[in-house]
């Protein structure tokens, strides 16, 4: 089985580098992106197989990100990240397209398990 491509999208970047190595420890190929537009960047470079991406960063808001994620990979799933407080804007993005949302600080397993759920649920098949 390949390891879980996984875009992370955060502009913390200690949190970022140091999430991102624990979750390679898992099997899980991280490719980091310290801001919205990055990330946009590296979705134009290659397939994801799903990106953990945060609410609330400095150069884009993490909703406006999602959008622009669902019209460049709409099968794509993408998990929120936000802070204590910030549940409405999470559920906003699950209206947006997002696939659930974890609220920080969250326990690593919980992370690694809501990753497995949304990369091993069925793709809708692009054919008619």
């Amino acid at each position: 089985m390949s390891p879980i491509k996984l875009l992370l999208v955060d502009d913390e970047t200690g949190f970022v580098d140091v999430l991102s190595k624990r979750l390679a420890k898992r099997k899980i190929k991280v490719t980091n992106a310290y801001n919205g537009t990055d990330a946009i960047q590296a979705l134009r470079k290659e397939q994801f197989d799903i990106a953990v991406l945060d609410l609330k960063m400095d150069d884009m808001d993490g909703l406006e990100v999602l959008k622009i994620f669902k019209k460049m990979d709409p099968e794509m799933p993408v998990l929120m990240l936000t802070g204590h407080g910030s549940e409405q804007a999470a559920r906003e993005g699950i209206e947006s397209g997002a696939f659930d949302y974890l609220t920080k600080p969250y326990e690593l397993e919980d992370l690694i398990e809501k990753i497995r759920e949304a990369t091993e649920r069925p793709k809708r098949d692009a054919t008619p």
